[in-house]
C-alpha cells in the first residue's frame, strides 16, 4: 500500500488566518436604551443617576460595545459618559455595535502585522471561519496582502478560490 502524503503540508502555501487575531477576552455590549425614559427619552439626571448606581464590573477585561437599540436622538456626550465609567476597567471601548467592535479590532491587528513576511509566496486567506470574522476583516487582510504575495487564494486548500496573481 503507497503511503498518503500531505502535499498542502508540504507546499510553499502559507495560510493566513484570521481566526488566529480573533479576541480571546470576552466581547460584551452595553445598550443606552436601558437608561432612557421609555427607551427614548434621555433625562440626564436619571441618566447619571442610572449609571452611578451600575455595576460597571461585569465589563473587567472585556471589549465592550456601546450601542443604542432604539431610534432616541441622544446628545453627543452620552456615548462618552459611558465609556468614562469604562475607561479602568475594560480593555477597550467602542462606539457601535459588536461587530463594530470586532471590526476595529482587526483594524488595530492588522495594522501591527509585518506583511512582507508574505513576499513573493503563494498565500491562502483561510476561509470557512467557526468564528464570527467580519466580512471587512478579510477586505482589509487581502489589501495588505497584495502588495506582497505572488499569489492569494480563498478557503481552504482543497477548494480556493483565487483572488490574485502577479502577472508574468
Amino acid at each position: 500500500m503507497e503511503e498518503i502524503i500531505n502535499k498542502v503540508a508540504n507546499s510553499v502555501l502559507e495560510v493566513f488566518d484570521l481566526e488566529d487575531f480573533f479576541p480571546k477576552q470576552s466581547l460584551q455590549s452595553i445598550d443606552i436604551a436601558e437608561w432612557l425614559t421609555e427607551g427614548i427619552v434621555l433625562i440626564e439626571k436619571d441618566f447619571r443617576e442610572s449609571l452611578k448606581n451600575y455595576d460597571w464590573l461585569q465589563y473587567k477585561d472585556s471589549y465592550v460595545s456601546i450601542f443604542c437599540s432604539t431610534d432616541a436622538i441622544l446628545p453627543a456626550w452620552t456615548f462618552a459618559l459611558v465609556a468614562v465609567n469604562l475607561k479602568f476597567i475594560a480593555i477597550k471601548v467602542v462606539a457601535g455595535s459588536k461587530h463594530d467592535l470586532l471590526l476595529n479590532l482587526y483594524q488595530e491587528k492588522l495594522e501591527q502585522i509585518d506583511f512582507s513576511i508574505y513576499d513573493k509566496k503563494p498565500v491562502i486567506l483561510k476561509g470557512c471561519a467557526t468564528k464570527p470574522v467580519p466580512n471587512e476583516a478579510y477586505v482589509l487582510a487581502v489589501q495588505k496582502l497584495v502588495p506582497f504575495a505572488k499569489s492569494i487564494m480563498f478557503g481552504e486548500a482543497c477548494s480556493a478560490v483565487p483572488l490574485f496573481k502577479i502577472s508574468k
